[in-house]
């Protein structure tokens, strides 16, 4: 298993706008972890919960599931994400990106740090761990190597029904298909992206479901921009600066703390992700 970045990783990192792939844990403990999310899904999928359970799994779930916090803290992935962040690092956001089987849901090109509130940064890194298998036939993700020395370019909002971005956001530039490199991943294994690399995927083709577990790690010295005030948890080092209000691992699965709280961070980051926006409800929707 990959316990830290060499060298030459950290710098075709930099260079490209990624990394690929990253041997993570082993198929069996992915495994693990794909049965304790679908065991979730399972036991609460008829609960009595604020919002949609998918709301809950797509944005923010480290706020209300203790096993998406500890999968975030988990130190195998911390330290390849230090080498890129250094030793302080914050997760801003942790969700479980999932594309049913032979279904036509895609994400289109876009960069992520678009609407985000944090500017155009080199401090936040994005890792995409596969807990089943991301191919080109399930809708792996597309990156344009190079793309993240751009600032951040126009976009415009589609609002597509089947696209599973916040506001349907692409990127207004026309992207060759010889540009796009497929980022194939085995269960277990795990890629990195900078937030202004442009990437996208297509619909999952295939007869598995194509689960993805998506960390965006942030260093202490970003800041929102947009937002009155924007949250993160604490997974390694120390934060010396304060940008961002900290929110503590949930004990309990949809403790009604958590529930407050993860409305409280889905209020504050709409205000940026949304401005502009006319579909203001897509967002957790």
């Amino acid at each position: 298993m990959q316990s830290t970045l060499s060298d030459s990783q950290t710098a075709q990192y930099w260079d490209d706008g990624f990394l690929f792939p990253l041997d993570l844990m082993s198929p069996d403990e992915a495994a693990q972890w794909r049965a304790e999310i679908e065991t979730i899904e399972d036991d609460w999928l008829a609960a009595d919960l604020p919002l949609p359970l998918n709301s809950y799994k797509r944005v923010n779930a480290h706020v209300v599931l203790p096993m998406a916090a500890k999968l975030a803290s988990n130190p195998r992935v911390l330290d390849i994400v230090e080498g890129v962040l250094g030793p302080d690092i914050l997760v801003w956001s942790a969700e479980f990106f999932i594309k049913e089987p032979n279904t036509t849901a895609y994400v289109s090109m876009h960069q992520d740090l678009t609407y985000w509130g944090l500017g155009a940064i080199d401090g936040l890194v994005t890792a995409w761990i596969a807990l089943s298998p991301a191919t080109v036939q399930s809708g792996c993700m597309d990156f344009v190597k190079g793309s993240h020395k751009n600032p951040i370019l126009p976009h415009a909002d589609s609002h597509g029904e089947n696209n599973l971005l916040s506001r349907g956001q692409e990127v207004a530039v026309d992207i060759a298909a010889e540009d796009k490199t497929a980022i194939e991943l085995h269960p277990g294994q795990m890629s990195l992206h900078h937030g202004l690399t442009i990437h996208g995927s297509g619909p999952n083709a295939s007869d598995d479901r194509r689960i993805g577990f998506v960390v965006r790690y942030i260093k202490p010295e970003i800041a929102q921009e947009v937002a009155d005030k924007d949250f993160a948890m604490l997974a390694r080092g120390a934060d010396r600066i304060g940008n961002f209000i900290h929110v503590a691992p949930p004990q309990t699965a949809f403790a009604p703390q958590s529930l407050a709280l993860y409305e409280e961070i889905r209020t504050a980051q709409a205000a940026a992700l949304m401005k502009g926006s006319k579909d203001t409800k897509r967002l957790y929707g």
